[in-house]
């Protein structure tokens, strides 16, 4: 069965259309409006493995919250999708991603329950258009549809850098929980579901 999903959000601040693939190659075509943004989607996709399309419309002219939050609500909404009950996934990954002189670690667990912990040290400021307190913002909204997420920054002091090995990182973590595993048929749970 495909593991796949399309998903749309048109608010009176933002449109979002998003495609993915779970079994895809990391193709991925992303046009947010916010280029640093984009850079950080496309790393995430070209390290989970997962084709992703995305485009949005957002209320730039206030700024990129609106745009970054709804895409995290959309991405986490399709995820959840395309795996459908889970069955055979490994459920967990762990990454711990190196970027010059940062390195970040993301373990992540696909459990039902939406829980971020965030320890990135970016302080205030922007890369490039991007606010940096929008990064936890779109990650608590991808982790809303049940998605278990700690982010740690272990080392690093360059903001982009940060947040370039952030992402490789959780896209790494990505890559293997949603991997099929071939001893496993069943919902990774001793409970039997996840939700």
């Amino acid at each position: 069965m495909a593991r796949t999903a399309t998903r749309s959000r048109e608010t009176k601040e933002t449109v979002i259309n998003l495609t993915l693939n779970l079994d895809g190659t990391g193709k991925h075509q992303i046009k947010t409006g916010i280029g640093f943004f984009d850079h950080l989607l496309s790393h995430l996709a070209y390290q989970s493995l997962i084709d992703l399309a995305v485009t949005a419309q957002g209320d730039l002219e206030v700024d990129g919250h609106h745009t970054v939050e709804d895409l995290g609500i959309v991405l986490g909404e399709a995820l959840r999708e395309a795996l459908g009950d889970k069955k055979g996934i490994h459920r967990y990954g762990t990454a711990i991603v190196p970027m010059d002189e940062a390195l970040v670690l993301a373990a992540v667990d696909f459990s039902g329950r939406g829980f971020l912990q965030f320890d990135l040290a970016l302080g205030e400021g922007k890369v490039g258009t991007f606010d940096l307190e929008l990064a936890e913002e779109f990650l608590a909204a991808l982790c809303r549809s049940g998605i278990t997420l700690h982010l740690r920054s272990l080392a690093g002091k360059n903001r982009h850098h940060i947040l370039e090995a952030a992402f490789k990182a959780l896209g790494q973590a990505i890559r293997q929980a949603i991997a099929l595993d071939p001893r496993r048929e069943e919902i990774p749970s001793t409970k039997g579901v996840l939700s």
